[in-house]
């Protein structure tokens, strides 16, 4: 299916310009060129599709619906509901209000907002074209289960009373939203509809991360081509414990979404670095990163980031000490 990609790779590279496969420059730009137009293409075409078979959900009833659910299963779904929505850090804090004054209890609005940035449809798709079904398998299961998690601590330390004074109230004042209508709920939604939905929502999705598939495939180029072979399992990849905090704390000061990291997660993999520094590295740059909780800062007091901060940190240093364990190659 992707056969075509590598043929115009080939093409572009080695004929029309000429470089040879044996280079550096070669292997990493034909890296680049192949990675590029296959995730522009899985965008484009599939962003559309889900799109279209979205069309009918809105953050209102997603919100509506968790609101009414028992705390565990309230965690469930909203990390459930996270990962099938494509938000990132730019659009948490409108949902993280709306969640709110809806009255739903801060862990399970957190579930949905610690999973939503890690996993979204376009991130698995790219993932099983990749790096495979199994893979993509354990990075949704991870994904989810940080969410359910922190979700579930996070209500266990009463994280409300930190949120900021405006939010706390809106909170507060839960009920009074409650009861307005959604009369065109069941509404149903013609094909242009869909059409016009789903083209609107390719055009945003493709213009908000086009700009992050050339830096997270310009990086991940650049491991492939230019980092010799065996150098991260030479230096990260013989089990050393600091390895996966290391890697963590790298992916700090850095800021991509899950569609921009996978290509550098690809490279990663392929040079040696073990999977789960591997995932606490690529995790760490999506969700910890500094952008996101100077956004977060807006609607939370510094305790609250603080408290979170240290959680995911946390969290993503025991998932990759467990899966070097349980997938050491």
């Amino acid at each position: 299916m992707f056969e075509v990609f590598t043929w115009l790779a080939d093409k572009l590279v080695f004929q029309l310009l000429g470089l040879s496969p044996d280079t550096k420059l070669g292997d990493s730009l034909h890296f680049f060129i192949e990675d590029t137009t296959k995730i522009f293409a899985l965008l484009l075409v599939m962003i559309y599709l889900i799109a279209w078979i979205r069309a009918s959900l809105n953050v209102e009833r997603v919100r509506d619906y968790l609101a009414g659910k028992h705390r565990g299963v309230g965690y469930l779904f909203g990390s459930f509901f996270g990962a099938i929505t494509p938000f990132c850090s730019c659009s948490s804090i409108p949902v993280f209000l709306g969640f709110t004054s809806a009255g739903i209890p801060v862990g399970i609005t957190m579930s949905f907002l610690l999973t939503s940035p890690l996993i979204n449809e376009v991130a698995i798709l790219l993932l099983m074209s990749l790096l495979g079904w199994k893979f993509t398998v354990i990075y949704v299961l991870v994904g989810m289960a940080i969410g359910i998690l922190g979700g579930f601590f996070l209500d266990l330390i009463k994280a409300e009373r930190w949120l900021q004074a405006f939010a706390a109230k809106a909170f507060k004042a839960a009920q009074h939203r409650k009861a307005e209508a959604v009369a065109d709920d069941n509404q149903a939604i013609s094909m242009a509809d869909r059409h016009d939905f789903a083209k609107s929502e390719t055009l945003e999705i493709f213009g908000r991360v086009w700009k992050w598939v050339f830096v997270g495939v310009g990086l991940g180029a650049a491991l492939h081509g230019f980092v010799p072979d065996g150098w991260f399992e030479a230096n990260l990849g013989n089990g050393q414990w600091w390895s996966v905090p290391a890697a963590v704390f790298m992916g700090i000061p850095l800021y991509s979404n899950a569609t921009g990291v996978i290509p550098v997660m690809e490279s990663l993999i392929t040079k040696g670095l073990p999977i789960g520094t591997t995932l606490a590295f690529c995790m760490s740059t999506v969700a910890a990163s500094f952008p996101e909780f100077i956004l977060l800062k807006q609607v939370m007091q510094w305790r609250l980031l603080a408290i979170i901060f240290v959680m995911l940190l946390v969290s993503f240093t025991l998932v990759g000490w467990i899966f070097n364990v349980v997938f050491p190659y």
